[in-house]
């Protein structure tokens, strides 16, 4: 039985560079990690039916949500080896060329981490129920596809 903790990994509006940075300068003190790797998710300006994307507004089912990221964060903890793993997902409103996820992986070596990455990154677009309605320059929306 999975006793570990589920968190929360959203954060309300865009995920900052500041936030991210200290992320980053916090394993400097975890010396048997050899590799990190890390995957910023950012808001396109996609132009569709000739409307560009200004924004988009994510919303989910939040403790559902957790928990297919908590799922994804063990299934890779167990199939790769790495020393840590996190991922931070936006809710609310985050306008283009923001980041919107920041999923963020260390290993002793290079190769888990590239391998990793890409797994849970795959994982977080088929599983986790998290909805974005993108919103256009006119203030029109439509609910975004994921792919």
């Amino acid at each position: 039985m999975d006793t570990k903790k589920v968190k929360n990994v959203f954060r309300e509006g865009a995920i900052g560079s500041e936030f991210i940075a200290q992320s980053i300068a916090k394993h400097q003190v975890k010396t048997g990690i050899g590799a990190h790797n890390i995957f910023l998710g950012q808001v396109r300006a996609d132009v569709i039916n000739n409307k560009t994307v200004a924004a988009i507004e994510y919303t989910a089912h939040q403790e559902m949500a957790n928990q297919v990221f908590h799922d994804i964060r063990e299934t890779a903890l167990s199939k790769f080896q790495l020393s840590c793993m996190h991922i931070y997902h936006s809710l609310g409103m985050v306008k283009t060329g923001e980041i919107c996820l920041f999923v963020f992986v260390s290993s002793p070596h290079r190769k888990e981490v590239f391998k990793a990455l890409e797994f849970i990154v795959e994982e977080i677009k088929a599983k986790v129920p998290v909805f974005g309605k993108e919103i256009f320059n006119d203030a029109s929306y439509q609910w975004k596809v994921n792919q």
